[in-house]
């Protein structure tokens, strides 16, 4: 029971980081029908941004709590701008074209930014500067770490507010109608390329908060991060069901759970051959299974073949 219940916490906080960084697949997903695979390189540059400024800042006498909110802002203001530069660069120009060109086209770009972040930072590992004293907690024989508090608390709120921004806002409104026809949305007078680009723009600051909160739990940063942890989230967005919000959130938190779940118990099962050093497995079996048994994920629509 205390192996559960830490797996559980485990998973929870694994599966906070993940959500995050599958609403941004989702979104631009949703309006578009893009899958943008240089999203995990987004979150990548935003790590390593807030990784630069907190260790500038370090011997500056600021409180450490502001050094890394500075940090996370500049993080998120960077990915905004990197986020809306993909868009107006990479992917505007295809939207007309053929599915698989925009596909290759950020595979292409994933390529690009991790070489642009393995010139700017090297290619050895980076130590995340500990910015938040930890706190160890006890509950029913389980550890948890105030940082895992914050992570789960913080990403929730992030989510609510997205969810805010989605259903009670004209911006909102204008990416719902954009999602359900760009045409039709167009002819009401919705500025059909400010949508777009907005959720691209929305997408990346989601992905700045995660990479710092990457960061901050694992302490260490690395230019080839965003690849492994993009993967995992978008296997999170088909879990939930790719386009859905809800979808998405829900895919994250099961699959953080699943993945810990995985690790420790099949981990204590094989003598951990198949435990924490191959845990990135659980991931993809799950998307398998999702891909053979429901294409559309746990909360997508089934949708028939128009005539």
């Amino acid at each position: 029971m205390d192996t559960l219940l830490q797996q559980l916490i485990n998973g929870l906080t694994l599966g906070a980081v993940y959500a995050l960084v599958a609403l941004g697949y989702t979104m631009v997903y949703g309006i578009i029908g893009l899958i943008n695979f240089a999203h995990g390189e987004v979150v990548m540059i935003g790590t390593m941004v807030a990784f630069t400024v907190i260790v500038s800042l370090a011997g500056s006498g600021m409180p450490p709590l502001m050094i890394l909110g500075i940090g996370l802002l500049i993080s998120v203001v960077v990915c905004m701008a990197l986020g809306w530069s993909l868009e107006r660069v990479a992917y505007r120009p295809l939207r007309g074209a053929p599915r698989l060109t925009p596909l290759i086209t950020a595979i292409g770009m994933s390529m690009v930014l991790q070489n642009v972040a393995m010139i700017i930072w090297g290619r050895n590992y980076i130590t995340f500067p500990p910015m938040i004293e930890k706190h160890i907690f006890h509950i029913g024989g389980a550890t948890f770490t105030n940082v895992q508090v914050a992570i789960v608390t913080l990403a929730a709120l992030v989510m609510l507010g997205l969810i805010y921004l989605v259903h009670r806002t004209r911006l909102g409104m204008a990416m719902r109608a954009t999602a359900q026809n760009p045409q039709v949305a167009s002819l009401m007078g919705v500025d059909i390329n400010r949508v777009i680009a907005m959720a691209f723009v929305i997408g990346s600051a989601l992905g700045a908060v995660a990479g710092c909160m990457v960061g901050s739990y694992y302490e260490i940063a690395h230019y080839q991060m965003g690849f492994m942890l993009g993967l995992k989230a978008f296997t999170a967005a088909v879990l939930g069901g790719i386009g859905n919000l809800a979808g998405a959130m829900a895919g994250g938190i099961l699959l953080g759970v699943i993945e810990a779940l995985g690790a420790g118990y099949i981990g204590q099962l094989t003598g951990d051959f198949l435990g924490s050093h191959y845990q990135d497995i659980f991931a993809f079996i799950v998307l398998i299974v999702v891909l053979m048994f429901r294409p559309s994920g746990l909360f997508g629509e089934r949708t028939g073949d128009r005539a």
